[in-house]
């Protein structure tokens, strides 16, 4: 498959996560990087394109406008990666989609429900696909979970426990800590622990286990004086077979630094998964010994092999899983095979959902809220 062309919004000086997305999309060789409109502000929008190697006549000051010349040029991106702060998600995505532009989109879909509603509707309508980068999806070990899951091997689902903690937030960050500044604007996240790692959670709850949540209960709590938005979430889970889980996020829990872990307890079986330690996963059966199984290893099935790169003992971690997902989306790209909404958007705004429904039943003491 030829590169296909790829352009940016966001991720300029001074961003974390737009590096990233530029790593991940050229690991596999699917996308080359030929535009981008990095910042909204024009002189830090062309310095970083120069940094990054973008021509100036590709370089963008205005996303609206980068959208209408790429599309017009013979030559124009085929897709563009959003990595902005949420709010801005949604007008981004939707001035490319209606172009017929595909879009990467970094989580959470958007900023508020409505956002994502509209992103949806924009997504349905347009020619061009829309993805969301949920990359710990793309780890060989939780394709692994997820077709253990799926052929039975832990029998009926009872219990999902997710944990997510950081400690990074644990107090007031520095006044130029640009990537803790907008998380903490409720108007640019839409939430703060809840939507930056309680999406991440959730989703992959609900990837691994083929289930969606029926209902929840959440406490979101704020531990550090003069903050505007949650950075603690505990949040309880009923399933419509009759499951129940847990996920607990926190950005203020010391000693933590990424800590993701993933527990699916079943009727026969178990799994367990850490996102620092991701090449192995945990299989338990009652009354036998567990299982260690090693990504590329003897007991790795086809949903692992299919996105491991290369021999086991090598590890693979957060940019190859990340790159999975770009690799998966240049396939649906150059192959337009089929118009499948729920590549991204559906999921999308599931998540938003979620956060949303978290913060209603916080409002109202832990309520449960009804998610169907």
């Amino acid at each position: 498959m030829a590169a296909l062309k790829l352009g940016m919004v966001g991720g300029g000086q001074g961003a974390f996560i737009g590096s990233v997305h530029r790593m991940a999309a050229r690991l596999d060789g699917c996308f080359d990087l030929v535009a981008g409109a990095f910042s909204s502000d024009p002189a830090r929008a062309h310095a970083s394109a120069a940094e990054i190697g973008i021509d100036g006549d590709r370089s963008y000051a205005d996303f609206t406008e980068m959208a209408k010349v790429e599309a017009a040029r013979a030559d124009g991106i085929d897709a563009v990666s959003i990595v902005t702060p949420n709010h801005l998600h949604g007008p981004i995505a939707e001035a490319f989609l209606a172009h017929d532009i595909s879009v990467i989109c970094d989580k959470p879909m958007t900023a508020t429900l409505a956002q994502a509603k509209s992103l949806l509707a924009a997504a349905e309508a347009s020619k061009g696909y829309f993805f969301l980068t949920h990359n710990y999806t793309g780890y060989p070990m939780v394709r692994q979970a997820r077709q253990m899951v799926a052929e039975g091997a832990l029998g009926n689902i009872r219990i999902i426990e997710v944990n997510y903690l950081q400690d990074w937030l644990s107090e007031a960050p520095a006044e130029d800590n640009k990537q803790a500044k907008w998380r903490a604007d409720p108007v640019q996240s839409g939430g703060g622990a809840i939507g930056d790692i309680g999406t991440h959670a959730y989703n992959l709850a609900c990837f691994v286990s083929g289930l969606r949540a029926a209902s929840l209960s959440a406490t979101l709590s704020t531990h550090v004086d003069g903050r505007m938005v949650d950075d603690d979430a505990r949040i309880a889970l009923q399933y419509d077979c009759g499951a129940h889980g847990h996920i607990w996020a926190s950005q203020v829990a010391i000693g933590n630094e990424n800590n993701l872990t993933l527990a699916v307890y079943g009727s026969k079986g178990a799994l367990r998964w850490a996102q620092e330690d991701p090449n192995v996963l945990w299989f338990s059966e009652l009354a036998k010994a567990s299982q260690l199984i090693t990504r590329g290893g003897a007991a790795s099935n086809e949903a692992a092999s299919a996105v491991t790169r290369i021999p086991a003992g090598h590890p693979e971690g957060y940019l190859e899983a990340f790159a999975t997902l770009y690799r998966e989306a240049a396939e649906v790209i150059a192959t337009k095979v089929g118009k499948n909404t729920s590549i991204g958007s559906l999921d999308g705004l599931e998540g938003v959902r979620f956060v949303d429904a978290c913060q209603r039943s916080t409002q109202n003491r832990a309520s449960w809220i009804d998610l169907r």
